[in-house]
């Protein structure tokens, strides 16, 4: 056939249909040779020569594509559940409830009635985010401030004394001898705080609309001014620093799953569990029949309430998860969509484009359908208009005729239909359905 393309991949067990699934439709013309049967020769007109029961039934042989496909069980739902790990110390004073949706600036809970708040990003919070206040003066090895003596101290007098004498040799090798650098710096002056969380905190500020510093890796006074204006905005004393538990970090906008924890409890652990707020599908599609499965892939989802929306393929995971012990009773009685029993799994999450497509269901069992192989352009018939010849082979019946048969190639079998070929078999040729 012309204009076929082939999307090869392993097989599963499906609702699709096979030459093998079918037979019990096709009708076999037995008793008669050949040219009897294909009405190629012998000029017999008697019932020998005709091929069994007739029907006044007939179709047209239709051209278009033909798509076989392959079904697997999913679950429509908000992807991976994901636990925040929340790091301030107190008391739990308000909780979200369960569905609902926290954006940038949101409040993820209230510990000692302070705000956890949820930004944007991959990198957690890992230390406390201020600019520097300037320490103590560095001190010697031998407890010495690096100052050198205080004023008024009565050593300082001979000591001074004693040293006079020896300065000026030592002024004489200093021109010959090399100088390092051997004294401790003072540690009153602060160092800047500098690092990619740094960047990623002020990245949020800005977004939130809080300006007057530059997003670069260093938290400076500016940027200390800043917070404390988003601090009084949430009702906080401006302190200009950011504590370890004020907030945590998640790629994008969430959706509240469960709260592991109640009121007047203590913030420890992992109170708060999320998932993405975009529906998906995440089915576990037998390891051995991954071919198909890429990013990117086009597949069909029909829905619990029957409907059906595009989707494609957005994550195939790496590792396979073991088949179920023999005797557990699990994967018994799958259906025709399920891996089969002893099967090692996959799992496979599928996106939509369109999440108002979905409608308004959040949860349920799903069928995903994808394509297995596909003839373009090619023609069709019902494979209940086949009928099997004794010598093996098929044919058609064409309507109107004598009981004479024409050869035909059969291609590709799908949904009931299946593709021929043969000479004088064209687009709207009528064919009868043998009884």
């Amino acid at each position: 056939m012309d204009d076929t393309q082939d999307t090869a991949g392993p097989r599963r067990r499906s609702r699709a249909r096979t030459p093998a699934l079918v037979g019990a439709g096709i009708v076999l013309v037995a008793g008669v040779g050949t040219a009897g049967a294909l009405g190629l020769g012998g000029g017999g007109t008697d019932d020998a020569g005709r091929a069994g029961p007739r029907t006044s039934r007939t179709v047209r042989v239709e051209q278009g594509t033909l798509t076989e496909q392959r079904e697997i069980d999913g679950t429509l739902g908000h992807g991976a559940e994901v636990p925040f790990r929340i790091r301030a110390e107190g008391t739990v004073t308000w909780l979200p409830e369960a569905g609902a949706k926290v954006g940038r600036g949101g409040t993820v809970l209230r510990v000692d009635d302070r705000p956890v708040t949820l930004l944007y990003g991959s990198l957690p919070m890992y230390r406390e985010l201020a600019v520097p206040q300037p320490g103590p003066p560095a001190t010697g090895t031998d407890g010495s401030t690096s100052g050198g003596t205080e004023k008024g101290d009565p050593q300082s007098s001979s000591e001074d004394q004693s040293s006079a004498g020896s300065q000026s040799s030592a002024e004489s090798q200093s021109s010959s001898t090399p100088q390092t650098d051997s004294a401790p710096q003072s540690s009153s002056t602060p160092r800047t705080l500098r690092g990619m969380d740094v960047r990623q905190f002020e990245t949020n500020l800005s977004a939130l609309g809080y300006t007057g510093f530059t997003v670069d890796d260093e938290f400076t006074g500016l940027t200390a001014e800043a917070v404390g204006r988003w601090q009084r905005d949430l009702g906080l004393p401006q302190t200009g620093r950011v504590a370890l538990g004020d907030v945590v970090y998640a790629p994008g906008p969430v959706r509240i799953a469960s709260t592991g924890t109640r009121i007047g409890a203590d913030a420890t652990g992992d109170p708060v569990i999320y998932t993405s707020t975009s529906r998906m599908v995440t089915m576990a599609a037998p390891a051995a029949d991954l071919a198909w499965a890429e990013r990117g892939t086009d597949v069909t989802v029909e829905l619990p309430d029957g409907r059906t929306v595009e989707g494609e393929v957005a994550q195939v995971g790496k590792d396979a998860t073991a088949p179920d012990a023999p005797g557990s009773g699990q994967g018994e009685g799958q259906d025709a969509g399920g891996p089969a029993a002893g099967s090692a799994t996959v799992s496979v999450v599928v996106a939509f484009d369109d999440q108002k497509a979905v409608g308004r269901l959040e949860s349920g069992p799903v069928t995903v359908r994808y394509v297995l192989r596909q003839h373009k352009d090619v023609l069709t018939v019902p494979v209940a208009a086949l009928v099997a010849l004794a010598e093996g082979g098929y044919a058609l019946e064409p309507a109107g005729g004598t009981g004479s048969f024409v050869p035909v190639e059969t291609g590709l079998f799908a949904d009931g239909l299946v593709e021929v070929s043969g000479s004088g078999i064209r687009p709207g040729t009528k064919v009868r359905i043998p009884e």
